[in-house]
């Protein structure tokens, strides 16, 4: 069975996308987050034999429901750092009979399907998938055969992620499939790359919509020139 996973925080202000906040207001950050989630859910839908949103805090199971669909199952993330919910999760997912793994963020709204389907593919020959960020971290990992070694002694949140993950894997003797380089919205920079990204492929699909219209009404006017 091929589970994929998304991980999710509520879109509450200043809690979400705060570095992004910054720039164009916390409200204006958490709206567009809640787009970012909500475009994921739908193009994501189908992929995988079992779709889980894992979301934080636990009181917002509600919310999160009426955002995922029925395509999604809802469970709640653990508590810990990043790395302690993530190991969690994979544990959790092996447990309920999942042969591969697949974990993403909410951060990068416009990720291939491919490169989600690629990573399911490889890990019938790794036991772990990685898929670069070009800010040194990784906007997806895979497992396969149980869950490895690589959640613990990481600075998360820093350009070190991938560097110490991959080091990880070298003591553990574990060789793993790597993905094209992708990346996360994080910050003024990078939203505008989205920006740019989505002025050349919205119309390519109707789930683009509602982001292209999102991201418009949040970057302004001065920074939608400096991307032409």
């Amino acid at each position: 069975m091929r589970q994929l996973g998304v991980f999710a925080k509520y879109w509450q202000p200043g809690a979400v996308k705060t570095r992004l906040g910054t720039g164009i207001g916390h409200d204006l950050a958490s709206e567009l987050y809640r787009v970012f989630l909500l475009t994921i859910c739908r193009r994501f839908e189908a992929v995988g034999d079992r779709r889980i949103l894992a979301y934080t805090p636990d009181d917002r199971h509600v919310d999160f429901e009426e955002l995922a669909g029925p395509c999604w199952e809802l469970e709640r993330q653990s508590t810990g750092d990043l790395g302690c919910r993530m190991q969690d999760y994979f544990g959790a997912a092996f447990q309920k009979d999942a042969d591969a793994v697949v974990l993403i963020g909410s951060d990068a709204p416009t990720l291939p399907l491919e490169f989600v389907q690629r990573a399911f593919d490889l890990l019938a020959e790794y036991r772990v998938v990685l898929g670069p960020s070009s800010d040194g971290g990784y906007y997806l990992v895979g497992a396969s055969g149980g869950v490895p070694p690589i959640f613990s002694g990481i600075s998360w949140s820093s350009p070190h992620v991938w560097s110490q993950t991959t080091e990880l894997l070298d003591k553990a003797g574990l060789l793993f499939g790597t993905l094209p380089t992708s990346y996360d919205v994080d910050d003024q920079s990078t939203l505008n790359r989205l920006y740019k990204e989505l002025k050349e492929t919205h119309r390519s699909s109707p789930l683009l919509a509602d982001l292209w219209d999102a991201v418009r009404r949040v970057l302004p006017e001065r920074d939608r020139t400096a991307t032409k």
